[in-house]
């Protein structure tokens, strides 16, 4: 059986220097709760995995650590299900794509409506990996 539906260690953006770059030269858009900032590299670099995901959610919304350990769970939950068609595609055009999420909104969020907007996020995502030569 394929492990296809992982969420591995090395899929995971966790490079103190790849997160300030994201964060320095990346772009971002929102997609209500989410702000998701996301960088391409087009040089096709064989360093690391050809798609890294990142999550946060802030102190200042969520006092609680079980608050903000839940919003991250869940999101990579959702993640982890619906990334196959962008990780394909990525590899395809040999691009190298950084994505973090920011859970911006002080609610705390239900799976089902995480699940659809992080496939909206998805879409956006395919739609600039298409863009590309």
């Amino acid at each position: 059986m394929a492990k296809q539906f992982t969420l591995g260690k090395n899929e995971r953006l966790k490079s103190r220097k790849l997160i300030e770059q994201l964060f320095s030269e990346g772009k971002s858009f929102v997609i209500h709760p989410f702000k998701v900032f996301y960088l391409l590299d087009t040089s096709g670099g064989e360093k690391y995995p050809a798609l890294q995901f990142g999550v946060g959610a802030g102190t200042k919304n969520f006092k609680k650590a079980v608050d903000r350990n839940r919003i991250k769970r869940i999101t990579r939950e959702a993640y982890r299900l619906q990334k196959l068609s962008l990780q394909k595609k990525v590899e395809v055009k040999r691009v190298v794509l950084n994505v973090f999420f920011i859970y911006i909104t002080r609610a705390l969020p239900v799976y089902n409506d995480v699940y659809i907007k992080v496939n909206l996020i998805f879409d956006r995502l395919n739609k600039i990996v298409d863009e590309i030569k």
